[in-house]
């Protein structure tokens, strides 16, 4: 690492700010606040980031953006722009991206955190720039929507790395770490999304003796109006090359199902496309401006025959396609499919843990505005606020803005904590899977998969929703585009669609978990003892306990919710709230399980199936909380233990865990009737409940705002009136509406335009004017 990146600082000082120092609060009413905190935020800020050193790197390099000397990055006039001129901006900001990221010498060396099977890929090529966690932070730091050039390093190099072979990755990876290769990743088509096995577009082989050049070409079609790929990002005018997903045809017109081929689309001279191929954007979306989402047709477009990813599969020159895998002794072949599942869950893991920071951006906002924004005469209250000033209300002090927003604050911080888990996890196994290890089952395959689609599928419809919740708890002032709550949602809401619809990925949960009570039913030793150490290991013991029970209805619960306190107390321990929490999924998915049986006895496999989609909603909704809960768990006990090792001290650890507390009690609240259906909370205890709640929202009441600013947002990157580090809101909204071309065009005198075009001819030109006695008639008209 260059001298760029040195840190020797561990304070609170903040390269960001003007004099390293940041900003004062200039409103009372967040500096009370901030002294009301129980816990140091700068350490939470730390243990997210991973290390104080870490912190102050981050910070630094968050620096180089909001004080980039040409100002390129400033996203002042962004709510003014046309998405056409948004598009052109956000490329010019990502070409001075990389050139500040070769002048500080990012990717020189190896990064420390590249995972071992993209070392072995790109370890010849000094200077790879996405690789490395700087980049991703300068990305984050420029708070804009999503680079044209995004999918280049989410999908388009990963998917070389993971599934093109190593003469491939030697040819095309240079070109990519050198930006003369940009690519996406083409597989969503006008007719068909999540159902991948029926994508239309194909790739026939073509032999040298049929015409093809030496070696064999494929022919790349889109043989119909619905196999045009529509949607992929970076495809509509950015990317010159793509990643399509096509079906193959072999030499002797075997289709063999999708397979991925590397595709030219426009000349890497002068960026016109190449022939017979067609790409364009799809026009306006709610967000996501920047981003040129596209459509692509290919007509007869020919490319070599080892532009097809080769490291799992093949086809010689006569057209014969084998799995790489089958060749090997006991090689089953299965690879390939293995690890695209893996690169596509990946994509997954990236939505879900990017859910924390934009759900904890809308909290931050929110809240802060919150302690601000005053309400309603204060009537226990003595004295007044200031002078000839009311004493009003903080909002936040209403009970009902505290259940709005401290649970989604806490929720941010489960969710932080599920992403990094399953990330990680993710890397371990795809490194696995391609050093040839045999060691990562089919079982844990669907596990993960269960895992990351229960996860994508609630924490983004969660996040979704939370955020339009801060924007509601905003008043008048979150319909404002200035306070960075309606494009912070707009841009968010994709996540709901993108990489499986939120209402389709439950049929995939359950699908996965349906074999974990199939083995149970039929007694199968080793399938049990395959779940080991997965994430849905948690569903035996309960499955068991419910099976065995004599009498009754099977899905009735056979743990309920201790009333031994005969209060609130009994919904304080975490340990019991986590208990409840798996016997609430196990009898859903048991409920699931019972009610297909029983549909499978009297209409078709399809019409069963289809009657049982609302139960699998619910039962991947309690996977996924259960999930939620309990990494949020793990994480604080693994800190816990690690004593003076870990930046979190016992305060912290406090706080944080009273967020857990909440989140767990919260969710119990919503979904009263799941714990009510299967009895493992009695209708007797619902006021303790909701006692409990009130009890720990009063205790996390005076750390809001601390917890909020453990996340460290500039404001610059949470572009928002209503949520300034400072409080300094009434200014701020006043300057964001002078700057509206409405009132910036306005002419000498205020007038504004449109007035000499049309307005003028209603208040001075009489066309308005009743003239009595004169009347008009249709005819007329």
């Amino acid at each position: 690492m260059t001298s760029k990146f040195s840190t020797s600082n561990t304070t609170n000082e903040d390269p960001r700010e003007p004099n390293n120092c940041p900003p004062l609060t200039l409103s009372p009413d967040l500096t009370t606040e901030r002294l009301k905190s129980s816990f140091n935020p700068l350490a939470i800020t730390n243990f997210i980031d991973g290390s104080a050193d870490a912190t102050s790197k981050r910070r630094l390099l968050e620096s180089w953006i909001i004080r980039d000397p040409t100002g390129v990055f400033s996203n002042d006039d962004n709510n003014y722009l046309h998405r056409s001129e948004r598009h052109t901006r956000a490329l010019a900001k990502f070409v001075r991206l990389v050139e500040l990221c070769r002048a500080a010498g990012v990717g020189g060396k190896k990064s420390n955190n590249t995972s071992s099977s993209t070392a072995a890929a790109v370890n010849h090529l000094e200077g790879e720039i996405i690789a490395t966690p700087e980049f991703l932070t300068l990305v984050n730091a420029i708070s804009d929507d999503p680079f044209p050039t995004s999918l280049h390093w989410v999908m388009f190099v990963p998917n070389i790395l993971t599934l093109c072979d190593a003469e491939q990755q030697a040819l095309w990876l240079p070109l990519c770490r050198d930006w003369k290769m940009i690519g996406c990743y083409a597989q969503t088509e006008l007719g068909h999304g999540s159902n991948i096995r029926a994508l239309e577009t194909t790739a026939t082989f073509l032999k040298e003796s049929d015409g093809a050049a030496p070696g064999g070409e494929w022919v790349v079609n889109s043989p119909t109006l619905t196999s045009t790929k529509f949607w992929p990002g970076t495809l509509g005018k950015t990317a010159n090359h793509a990643m399509v997903i096509a079906r193959l045809i072999d030499g002797s017109g075997v289709d063999h199902g999708i397979h991925n081929f590397l595709v030219p689309l426009r000349s890497m001279e002068d960026h016109t496309l190449l022939p017979g191929v067609e790409t364009g954007d799809i026009g306006p979306k709610i967000g996501y401006n920047n981003m040129d989402n596209g459509f692509a047709r290919f007509e007869n477009v020919r490319i070599p025959r080892r532009n097809m990813a080769m490291r799992f599969a093949g086809v010689d020159e006569e057209g014969v396609y084998e799995k790489v895998g089958a060749k090997k002794k006991g090689g089953s072949g299965d690879a390939a499919s293995k690890v695209a599942y893996i690169t596509m869950m990946q994509v997954r893991a990236y939505i879900i843990h990017s859910s924390n920071d934009a759900l904890a951006m809308a909290c931050t906002i929110a809240i802060r505005y919150s302690t601000i924004r005053r309400q309603g005469y204060n009537a226990d209250a003595d004295k007044k606020r200031e002078e000839n000033a009311p004493n009003e209300i903080q909002v936040l002090d209403y009970r009902q803005q505290q259940y709005r927003l401290l649970p989604l604050l806490a929720a941010s911080y489960a969710i932080f904590f599920s992403g990094k888990h399953v990330l990680a996890r993710l890397k371990n196994i795809e490194n696995e899977l391609v050093s040839g290890s045999t060691a990562i089952t089919k079982t844990i395959v669907g596990d993960i998969h269960a895992t990351t689609s229960a996860l994508k599928s609630y924490a983004t419809a969660f996040t979704a929703d939370g955020i339009e919740d801060c924007r509601k708890a905003c008043g008048g002032h979150g319909f404002l585009v200035s306070s960075g709550l309606v494009e912070l949602s707009n841009t968010y809401l994709q996540s709901c669609t993108v990489e499986g619809d939120n209402y389709m990925l439950p049929q995939q949960v359950v699908k996965v978990l349906l074999k974990l009570v199939g083995a149970m039913q039929s007694g199968d030793a080793a399938l049990l003892k395959d779940h080991k150490g997965t994430d849905m290991e948690y569903l035996i013991a309960p499955l068991m306990t419910l099976m065995k029970q004599n009498g009754g209805v099977p899905n009735k619960s056979t743990f309920v919710l201790p009333t031994t306190n005969g209060n609130a107390r009994d919904f304080l321990d975490v340990s019991t709230i986590l208990k409840a929490f798996q016997h609430r999924s196990a009898c859903l998915l048991l409920d699931v399980a019972m009610q297909l049986a029983s549909n499978m006895a009297k209409s078709s496999a399809q019409q069963a199936w289809n009657d049982c989609l609302l139960g699998m909603t619910r039962a991947s909704r309690a996977h996924a909380s259960y999930i939620l809960l309990r990494d949020f768990y793990n994480g604080l006990k693994e800190e816990e233990n690690k004593s003076s090792a870990s930046c979190l001290g016992p305060n912290e650890i406090q706080v944080l865990s009273q967020c857990l507390t909440l989140l767990g009690l919260y969710w119990m609240d919503q979904y009263l009737e799941d714990f009510l259906q299967n009895q493992s909370i009695l209708t007797g205890s619902i006021p303790h409940l909701r006692q409990a709640i009130l009890d720990v929202m009063t205790k996390l009441r005076p750390d809001a705002v601390g917890l909020c600013d453990a996340r460290d947002y500039s404001d610059f990157r949470l572009k928002s009136a209503l949520g300034k580090f400072d409080g300094d809101v009434y200014p701020a909204i006043m300057e964001s509406a002078r700057r509206d071309p409405l009132n910036q065009k306005s002419a000498d005198g205020g007038v504004g335009m449109g007035y000499d075009e049309s307005l003028k001819k209603l208040i001075v030109g009489g066309i308005g004017e009743y003239k009595n006695g004169l009347s008009g008639t249709v005819s007329r008209l």
